[in-house]
């Protein structure tokens, strides 16, 4: 396993290449040199000299899978993980109510799980559903989480990306061919947290309508339509 290194000294830094696609990640290679060196292979990197925090971040082996459908026999003990993880962060870390965090839309969702590798070690989680309303549809989008020592490798952007994927997917295969709709609730900025709201703007999301309280805290709907066309 990884740990931090000292940045002050001489720093080695093993890079394991799993095959994940650093550069929609947001990822780039170190140098060109790097990449032809590095390709389908573990190297041995040394930095002789004081390096950035940033570098240190080398992402760890993980994946995300889809908790299979309601029927499947494999689906609770996944979706147990999912929750968990759910209250590990927004009722033990964030203090919201234990009885509203299951809800009606769990047993139907789609959700996702990802984990470490080799471990499968759940550290987060979302979850996707279809929304019919006066002859019209979106998806929502909600329980977006990643365990606290986890998040600075910016494994949400990872999530919600994975999410988008099955989402116009799903809208392609339902027959619709322009655009489709997600709608998800984002924390609101509060007096411990810079909520999410910017966040969900870097994927399109816009605010719509003012802030309003759900389980005793200040969200904002926030609305993306994600082009089909593409």
């Amino acid at each position: 396993m990884l740990t931090p290194c000292d940045t002050r000294a001489s720093i080695n830094v093993i890079l394991v290449l799993s095959g994940f696609n650093t550069k929609r990640a947001g990822y780039k290679p170190i140098s060109d040199h790097l990449r032809k060196t590095a390709h389908h292979s573990s190297v041995y990197l040394s930095f002789p000299t004081m390096v950035d925090d940033a570098a240190l971040r080398v992402l760890p082996a993980h994946e995300i899978i889809i908790v299979p459908p309601p029927e499947h026999e494999g689906r609770h003990a996944l979706l147990q993980q999912c929750i968990q993880v759910r209250i590990a962060v927004f009722v033990t870390e964030q203090g919201f109510p234990l009885d509203v965090e299951v809800d009606e839309y769990d047993p139907t969702a789609t959700h996702w799980l990802l984990r470490l590798l080799p471990s499968l070690k759940p550290i987060g989680t979302i979850r996707a559903h279809k929304v019919e309303s006066a002859g019209s549809s979106y998806y929502k989008l909600a329980r977006l989480v990643v365990l606290k020592e986890y998040r600075h490798y910016k494994f949400g952007r990872n999530l919600v990306l994975t999410l988008h994927d099955w989402v116009k997917d799903h809208a392609r295969n339902s027959g619709v061919t322009d655009f489709v709709k997600i709608v998800c609730h984002s924390q609101a900025v509060r007096a411990d947290s810079a909520g999410v709201v910017a966040f969900y703007r870097k994927f399109g999301y816009e605010e719509e309508g003012d802030l309003f309280d759900e389980d005793g805290e200040p969200h904002q709907k926030m609305v993306a339509r994600l082009s089909l066309e593409e």
